[in-house]
């Protein structure tokens, strides 16, 4: 189980305190698959890269089976079992896809294993094996490429931001599927796509750096939709 209890983030802006997240605690039961939504500007990216490492939190400690991992770099909490998925990937000057599959894996795969990663993404194995992970690679394809790796690797537990963003319409249609691949690991998704929303077993909203609600899969979206129709019907005022 991975906990978050009172996580905050501060910075100063024209010398004005501003919290980017304030007393956040929230927990990621085993096996179960999450969503963080919220406006632009919540604080949903910023808690992802805090759970990470990748930003440290002004205050606040995450738990990871019990363990404070607060104090751990990048490195050390992916060797705990933690991957991460940008928004926008990176790339790798010298190195080719099936270095980076091998890499996340932590042994050398052969094309068979490949294959079976990448076509559940939308891509031919031997067309990208040996291709190099650089600028002529497009972003769906990099974005692929790097859900393919999540899978691969088989973390414990799995923060994507924003998956959808940047890919093709194939690609988001599969992606309810490629996240039931992953339901051995913790799944964290920061998205505002209804379609990755209504895969969660809990969804989380952020709003102004706290937590403003927390509901469950489907009846979330059900009780949103309720909201809207009744607002249209003028109730709700």
């Amino acid at each position: 189980m991975l906990e978050l209890k009172n996580i905050t983030y501060t910075i100063y802006e024209n010398d004005k305190k501003k919290h980017i997240l304030e007393d956040v605690n929230l927990s990621f039961q085993d096996k179960r698959t999450y969503v963080i939504t919220g406006p632009n500007g919540s604080g949903k990216t910023t808690l992802a890269k805090i759970i990470m490492g990748i930003v440290t939190p002004t205050s606040g400690r995450i738990l990871l089976n019990g363990e404070d991992i607060s104090h751990l770099t990048i490195d050390e909490r992916a060797k705990k079992g933690l991957s991460y998925a940008f928004q926008i990937p990176v790339t790798f000057k010298g190195l080719k896809v099936c270095d980076l599959m091998n890499i996340a894996c932590g042994e050398k795969n052969n094309v068979a294993s490949l294959c079976e990663y990448l076509s559940m993404v939308g891509m031919c194995a031997r067309d990208y094996i040996n291709r190099p992970l650089d600028n002529k690679l497009s972003g769906g394809e990099l974005k692929r490429i790097e859900l393919a790796m999540m899978m691969a690797r088989k973390g414990k537990v799995n923060i994507f931001d924003e998956p959808e963003a940047g890919i093709d319409l194939w690609s988001f249609e599969n992606l309810s599927k490629i996240f039931s691949s992953l339901k051995l690991s913790t799944n964290i998704i920061i998205s505002h796509q209804r379609k990755i929303i209504e895969v969660a077993d809990q969804v989380i909203v952020l709003k102004n750096g706290k937590v403003e609600k927390i509901g469950e899969g489907k009846s979330f979206i059900n009780n949103i939709e309720q909201i809207k129709c009744g607002k249209l019907r003028g109730e709700n005022d």
